[in-house]
C-alpha cells in the first residue's frame, strides 16, 4: 500500500473510535434524563439522517477541495457536535450534529481510496479499513463503558488541573472530554493526508441541479447489473448492522441479565468477530470473486435467528478461573457465538464493498458513488431503526424482534442471489468487474 494510506487509516480510526465511544456516553446520558427506552435507537436515527438528507450535497463538496482537507472540516463538526452535548444541549440533537459530520466525512475517506489505489487493491484496503473500522468500534465501545464505570469516571473526575476550572461535575462530562481528544488526534493525522492529485470538474452549487444530479447517479448505480447487487447486498447489511447493536444490548439486559457496560462489550466481541471476517475477505477474496460470498449473508441471517433461544440458563452453572477473572460457560459460549455472527458478516460486507466502489468508481466519481452508496445504506437504517424503535415501544419481546429481524435478513438475501442468477443468464455481469473507469 501506498504511505498515504496508513495515514488515512489513522485518522479513520480515531475519528470512528471517538463516534462510538459517543454513542455509549449519550445513552448512558439518555439514562440520568430518565428518557422512555425507545429514545435509545433514535440516537443512531439521528445520526445518520444526514448521510440521506445530505446525499445530495456531500458528493459534490467531496469532490470539490483535496480529500485530507474535507476529513479535516468535517472532523471539525464531529467535534463540535460533542461539545454541544457536553454543554447542555439533548443527546439526540447533539448526536445528530455529530452525524452531519460523519455524513460529509464518508465520501472522502472511501473516495479517496479510488483515487490512491488500483482496482485490485480495494478487497485488500477495505479489508483492511473494514478491520481497522471495526477494532476502533471495539475499542470504541469499550472505552465508552469504560468511561461510564464508576471507577474510571471517579478517576477522570479526580484530576485536576492547575489554574482552569473546566466545571466537569458528571461520568458523562468527563468522558465527553476524553471523547472529544480522540476527536482532535484524529483531526492531527488529517493535517497529514496526502493530496493524490485528482481533481473533478467544478462542482454544481444550484441545489436544485444538485439533486437531480444525485438522482442520476442513484438511477445509474441501480441499473448497473453489478452495481445493484453490491448496492442491494450493502444497503441490507449496514441497516442490519446498525440495529443489531441495539438488539444485542436489550438481549445482553433481558437474556443475559447485563448492565450497559458489560452489554458494551458484547458489541465488542461482535466487531472483533468482524474484523478477523474482513481481513480474512481481504486476503482469500479477489475484487472478481467477490460475488461468491453472497451465500454467507443467508447464514448470517440464520445465525441471528438462534441468539432468540439463548439465555443465560440455557447451559449448565459452570463457572471458569481465568487468572484473576470468573467467567461462566453462559458467557463464553455468548462471547464465541457473537464472535462468529460478526465474522461471518465481515467476511460478507468487505468484498461487497469494495466492488460498490469500483463500480461507483467506474461509473461516476469517487465522491458521488459513495454519496450514493451512504444514501441507500442509510435509508435501510433509519426505516429498519423506526420499525425496532415501534417495537420496543409497544414492548414487543426481544425474542421476537430477533426472530422476525433474522427472517427478514435471509429472506432479502435470498431474493438477491435471485436476481444474481437472472442477470447472469441475460449476459455475464461478473466481466464488468475490473473494467476501466468510463470517459
Amino acid at each position: 500500500m501506498k504511505k498515504g494510506f496508513y495515514t488515512i487509516m489513522a485518522a479513520q480510526f480515531f475519528s470512528s473510535l471517538a463516534d462510538n465511544a459517543l454513542l455509549i456516553v449519550a445513552i448512558a446520558l439518555l439514562t440520568e434524563m430518565l428518557a422512555p427506552a425507545w429514545m435509545t435507537p433514535l440516537l443512531k436515527l439521528f445520526f445518520v439522517l444526514s448521510y440521506v438528507l445530505l446525499a445530495a450535497f456531500v458528493g459534490a463538496f467531496a469532490d470539490s477541495m483535496p480529500k485530507g482537507r474535507v476529513m479535516l472540516i468535517t472532523n471539525a463538526i464531529k467535534i463540535g457536535g460533542c461539545s454541544i452535548m457536553l454543554f447542555g444541549s439533548h443527546p439526540l440533537i447533539a448526536y445528530g450534529v455529530v452525524g452531519l459530520g460523519a455524513a460529509a466525512y464518508s465520501p472522502a475517506k472511501y473516495g479517496i481510496l479510488t483515487e490512491l489505489l488500483p482496482p485490485e487493491k480495494l478487497v485488500a484496503a477495505n479489508g483492511w479499513i473494514e478491520g481497522l473500522t471495526v477494532g476502533s468500534i471495539i475499542l470504541g465501545t469499550v472505552l465508552g463503558g469504560a468511561l461510564i464505570s464508576h471507577k474510571v469516571s471517579q478517576m477522570l473526575l479526580g484530576i485536576d488541573v492547575p489554574f482552569i476550572d473546566l466545571g466537569i461535575e458528571s461520568p458523562t462530562e468527563a468522558a465527553m472530554i476524553v471523547i472529544m481528544l480522540c476527536y482532535l488526534a484524529a483531526a492531527i493525522f488529517n493535517l497529514f493526508i496526502p493530496d493524490t492529485g485528482a481533481r473533478y470538474p467544478a462542482q454544481e452549487k444550484n441545489p436544485f441541479r444538485l439533486i437531480s444530479e444525485f438522482a442520476d447517479c442513484c438511477s445509474t448505480l441501480w441499473r448497473d447489473k453489478v452495481g445493484q447487487i453490491s448496492l442491494a447486498v450493502t444497503t441490507l447489511f449496514w441497516g442490519a448492522g446498525a440495529t443489531l447493536q441495539f438488539i444485542v444490548l436489550k438481549w445482553a439486559e433481558q437474556s443475559l441479565q447485563l448492565n450497559l457496560s458489560q452489554g458494551a462489550l458484547l458489541q465488542a466481541v461482535v466487531a472483533v468477530g468482524v474484523a478477523a471476517g474482513a481481513i480474512l475477505a481481504a486476503m482469500r477474496v479477489p475484487l472478481k470473486r467477490s460475488l461468491s460470498v453472497l451465500p454467507y449473508g443467508v447464514a448470517m441471517g440464520l445465525l441471528v435467528m438462534l441468539m432468540a433461544f439463548y439465555t443465560r440458563d440455557t447451559l449448565p452453572h459452570v463457572v471458569f478461573q481465568i487468572g484473576n477473572m470468573q467467567l461462566s460457560l453462559a458467557m463464553l459460549m455468548a462471547y464465541l457465538f457473537l464472535m462468529l455472527l460478526g465474522g461471518l458478516s465481515g467476511y460478507f460486507v468487505v468484498p461487497m464493498n469494495a466492488l460498490l466502489q469500483h463500480r461507483g468508481h467506474v461509473l461516476l466519481s469517487a465522491g458521488h458513488s459513495i454519496a450514493v452508496q451512504n444514501f441507500n445504506e442509510n435509508i435501510s437504517v433509519l426505516v429498519m431503526l423506526c420499525l425496532y424503535a415501534l417495537l420496543i415501544r409497544f414492548d414487543v419481546p426481544v425474542s421476537i424482534v430477533i426472530i422476525a429481524f433474522g427472517t427478514f435478513v435471509c429472506l432479502t438475501m435470498l431474493l438477491v442471489m435471485q436476481k444474481h442468477r437472472i442477470n447472469q443468464r441475460k449476459f455475464d455481469s461478473v466481466a464488468l468487474i475490473a473494467e476501466d473507469k468510463h470517459h
